[in-house]
């Protein structure tokens, strides 16, 4: 097998956040732990990241911790609930964060919750995102918002960073769906990351990210954006301070022949970034979610690429 080029590495290191029980897959808990546990022991794992975990099935994985140990641990993303306003958000943040120290203090080397993703309804105000950090304390955090609340989202998030000492809240983008209308155009992806870029607030990616490149894809009825262009464009944008529209043109790119991986630097086409920047650029590029750990994998071996 061909060495894994260490920019491939630098760019997909930890990226995938296995989302098994989320359509389409939509599969029980049960199957879907044991995908983790399998996929923690494959030559792939340095890609796998967190396993995306609805809050409150929380109780219930607790009893289906056998099968993970201390070298192999359960690395959970906690989903917390999608309420509709500030009210309803407020309650919910308290339960989740109740739910959250439940889960860790439950067995330390088995389980632990590395990330928190929530929804932010249109409401919140920067007031109670910063009760919402005196609450969950230095737990990294996506909050959720639509493709047309990003910008507003990621300043209210960048305002918050700036008063503490490191940057725990971060932004989540969901790039796709199982229908059509659920996938994002390109512009409004491109205007989400090359607004982060300024603020150095970290961004997640959920949803529809299944492949390395856009493609079309009967099953949608759409393109499906590819996981090389998003995480690749995100990086690109912010070393070279792209503007949306450069940004939108990698993100539209179905060629693979643009993307070269070396073991010095990732380019796409003429633009480059070497390992080191990749690595740094990395921490505000963090993973995106996706309810298969192997598609991903199968198509970077079609490509060669693995």
């Amino acid at each position: 097998m061909a060495e894994i080029a260490a920019s491939l590495r630098a760019l997909l290191a930890r990226s995938i956040d296995y989302a098994g029980m989320f359509p389409p897959c939509q599969l029980e808990l049960e199957p879907a732990l044991k995908n983790q546990v399998q996929y923690l022991r494959t030559a792939d794992a340095w890609m796998l990241s967190a396993f995306v975990l609805p809050v409150e099935q929380f109780g219930a994985a607790k009893q289906l911790l056998t099968e993970f140990d201390p070298l192999h641990p359960l690395h959970v993303s906690a989903l917390g609930p999608k309420t509709e306003n500030a009210a309803a958000f407020r309650t919910a943040l308290a339960k989740t964060d109740a739910a959250i120290r439940s889960l860790s203090t439950h067995n330390v080397d088995l389980v632990s919750v590395s990330q928190l993703e929530m929804f932010l309804p249109p409401d919140v105000d920067s007031q109670l995102l910063s009760e919402a950090w005196s609450i969950l304390g230095t737990l990294p955090t996506f909050w959720e918002a639509p493709p047309a609340r990003a910008e507003q989202t990621i300043s209210l998030v960048a305002e918050l960073n700036s008063n503490v000492d490191s940057p725990t809240f971060g932004y989540k983008l969901r790039t796709g769906g199982v229908t059509a209308d659920a996938f994002p155009t390109s512009e409004q992806i491109a205007q989400a990351l090359v607004t982060p870029v300024t603020h150095q607030v970290p961004i997640k990616f959920t949803a529809g990210l299944h492949h390395p490149l856009r493609m079309f894809r009967d099953e949608v009825q759409t393109k499906m954006h590819g996981f090389l262009n998003v995480l690749g464009a995100a990086v690109l944008a912010a070393e070279h301070k792209w503007d949306s529209r450069q940004t939108a043109l990698m993100l539209e790119d179905e060629n693979a022949d643009s993307f070269s991986f070396t073991d010095e630097f990732f380019a796409w086409r003429e633009w480059k970034i070497d390992i080191k920047r990749l690595q740094d650029r990395r921490k505000f590029v963090t993973s995106f979610g996706s309810c298969s750990f192997d598609e991903p994998r199968e198509d970077l071996r079609a490509l060669g690429l693995l």
